[in-house]
């Protein structure tokens, strides 16, 4: 059945018709052009910006909008010169799992690459956020996240160097740092999350590799053992267009 601007009764996208019905050009065009995506497989090129608008008889401009729209929701993906399909977005779960465990549940193969491991002393805000002694010793594990070798987050980490003192020896930095400390008897006992949406600074959308205007998902995380100590304070950047996350509320 067809609908007014392809826009079904109830679905999300919906919500993007204003009540007086006047639908933007470029909106009525994205929605088509969303529509064709859901009958695309992964990995699929999309038609070229001059067929679509000629199919759909509005300007390049007018596509070239939509498309930006698509691009940053993560239902499309520069491939290239051309524009394809993207695959359906990584589901990260609010708890204690490690990224490891949350990418793989999912088939992904998870991986990190390592941008640097760096101690110094620790700084006042440091200090002040994790309960750490202004100038104690801390690492600084800095690292690409990657999924199935795509790159779709960086992490950094702040631990005392006294809980992980040989950090830099033992370690294997595309591995786990969870699994890493629960091989050194450390057990999480609990954290807390703050999530907010933020633009990449050049440098950190240099080693993501997307876009500064892209919007990303920052967590910040500072966690502690199962003696209430302080253990880590982390901060992960993740791709906006390549995750959504996921909580589970009990009654």
């Amino acid at each position: 059945m067809d609908y007014p601007n392809d826009q079904a009764p109830g679905a999300p996208v919906r919500s993007g018709i204003p009540e007086h019905g006047r639908v933007p050009k470029y909106y009525a065009v994205k929605a088509r052009i969303d529509r064709l995506v859901d009958e695309l497989g992964e990995g699929t090129p999309i038609p070229t910006e001059r067929d679509l608008s000629e199919r759909y008889e509005v300007a390049r401009e007018t596509v070239r909008q939509a498309l930006r729209e698509l691009v940053l929701e993560g239902k499309l993906r520069r491939q290239g010169r051309g524009t394809v399909v993207a695959g359906p977005k990584l589901e990260q779960p609010l708890s204690l799992a490690s990224y490891t465990e949350g990418v793989r549940r999912q088939g992904r193969t998870p991986g990190r690459t390592l941008v640097g491991l760096d101690r110094f002393p620790c700084p006042e805000v440091l200090a002040a956020e994790t309960g750490l002694g202004r100038g104690e010793p801390v690492w600084h594990l800095e690292r690409v996240l990657l999924a199935d070798d795509e790159r779709v987050g960086l992490e950094s980490t702040y631990v005392a160097v006294d809980r992980v003192p040989r950090l830099d020896a033992e370690f294997d930095p595309d591995s786990s740092f969870y699994a890493y400390l629960a091989r050194q008897g450390i057990r999480f006992g609990s954290a807390d999350e703050r999530i907010e949406t933020v633009l990449a600074t050049p440098r950190e959308a240099l080693l993501v590799g997307t876009p500064p205007a892209l919007p990303m998902l920052l967590i910040h995380r500072v966690s502690r053992d199962t003696e209430g100590r302080p253990l880590e304070r982390v901060r992960t950047l993740y791709r906006g267009d390549r995750f959504s996350f996921t909580v589970r509320l009990d009654g």
